[in-house]
């Protein structure tokens, strides 16, 4: 079986503190786009697992499609076992969620090859044991995710075109976006309007990492200064993303951004039933 397992982009990430696992507290907007990766599965009689990957980097036990296809064997006493090949495309700690995304998908695809019969309820529950993002990308579309992100509440489809994404090959872990965070009091903290889209846009790990990271300062900068209405950075980046006006504008962007060796993805938002 192969499927698609799509990227997101975060509209929205207020920080309201921290909780008593340790985890930070936020409110997010979160949007699926057509950035995916790749992922095929293949029943086999035994019961061994493996990977393998286009990033060879990934093809490992500490990959959470390995961690949750293990998991859901273990469980539910599968005698089967599975070949995964995942084709990367989607950038490695950038921002858009693609590990959570892959660990979503297996978390579908097993409990359709593996007949596991499993309720929306039951794999939300095994998705938020292994990440705050996988439950997002249960459901797709647009949604706010809310405790450590792993709360969902699916909002309208919006349709978003015209979306360059830029990542300027750095790789930013979680941990250290989030401690390098400048915390808002609490008259401070902002919400989501999608009426006033634009003005609503926030990033509050944005600042913080902008400030040890010249080099996503001068992204977001460039993005702005090429006419993005909206130039923001992605979850804990390091991928950035603006959204355009004008599709030529937004190509030119683009090829300034290539021309210094970034990577670079024109992209667009995706409805639920897409993703």
């Amino acid at each position: 079986m192969l499927t698609a397992s799509y990227a997101k982009i975060n509209l929205f990430l207020e920080v309201i503190g921290k909780l008593p696992n340790n985890y930070h507290q936020v409110n997010t907007v979160l949007c699926s786009i057509d950035l995916c990766d790749y992922i095929r599965y293949n029943v086999t009689n035994d019961a061994c697992i493996s990977i393998t990957s286009n990033a060879p980097a990934l093809a490992n036990k500490q990959n959470l499609i390995f961690k949750v296809a293990t998991c859901l064997q273990n469980k539910y006493q599968i005698e089967q076992g599975i070949i995964i090949h995942l084709d990367k495309h989607i950038p490695i700690a950038a921002g858009l969620g693609g590990g959570s995304s892959n660990a979503a998908n297996c978390i579908t695809a097993l409990n359709k090859l593996w007949h596991l019969n499993l309720s929306p309820i039951e794999m939300h529950e095994i998705a938020a044991q292994f990440g705050s993002d996988i439950n997002f990308f249960l459901e797709g579309g647009c949604a706010l995710g809310e405790n450590r992100g792993e709360q969902i509440t699916p909002l309208a489809d919006v349709d978003i075109k015209n979306i360059l994404l830029v990542n300027p090959n750095i790789h930013i872990a979680s941990s250290e976006a989030y401690k390098l965070v400048i915390m808002p009091n609490p008259e401070d903290r902002q919400v989501f309007n999608i009426s006033a889209f634009s003005r609503s846009c926030l990033n509050r790990l944005e600042a913080g990492i902008r400030m040890v990271y010249p080099a996503i300062d001068e992204l977001l900068c460039s993005l702005s200064d090429y006419g993005a209405s909206v130039a923001m950075m992605s979850g804990s980046g390091s991928t950035c993303f603006g959204i355009f006006h004008n599709s030529d504008t937004m190509q030119t962007c683009a090829e300034y951004f290539a021309n210094k060796g970034y990577w670079t993805k024109i992209t667009k938002t995706l409805c639920r039933n897409s993703c």
